[in-house]
């Protein structure tokens, strides 16, 4: 198996409408707070008071967004568990994120 795929994992906080996913390279809205596996909180779009678009599946974002929010329905929050081959590998991304660190994102998909 590959390396880590066990620990990613995507798990649903409040369901979304069940019915409304992204579509490859669509457009997708979120809010989300990132926290390292200590708790420590190191980037979060709702302390911003802006929602992050990108465009899924297109390698824009970390592999475990671009895999995890595309399992989502609009309205859902999830917990996207992410290992570093899902998120920075080796390289972190410094000084925020050391090297090989597993990330925990909360996301609610806002639109797609």
């Amino acid at each position: 198996g590959i390396p880590g795929i066990a620990n990613f994992k995507v798990e649903t906080v409040t369901p979304g409408d069940g019915k409304t996913f992204p579509t490859l390279g669509g457009s997708v809205t979120v809010h989300y707070t990132g926290r390292l596996t200590n708790g420590n909180v190191f980037d979060s779009s709702v302390t911003r008071g802006e929602p992050f678009v990108f465009n899924i599946g297109r390698g824009q974002v970390i592999r475990g967004w671009d895999e995890g929010v595309a399992k989502m329905s609009v309205g859902e929050k999830a917990m996207i568990t992410c290992p570093p081959s899902y998120a920075y590998g080796a390289r972190g991304f410094p000084p925020v994120i050391p090297a090989n660190s597993t990330l925990v994102f909360e996301v609610e998909l806002l639109a797609c």
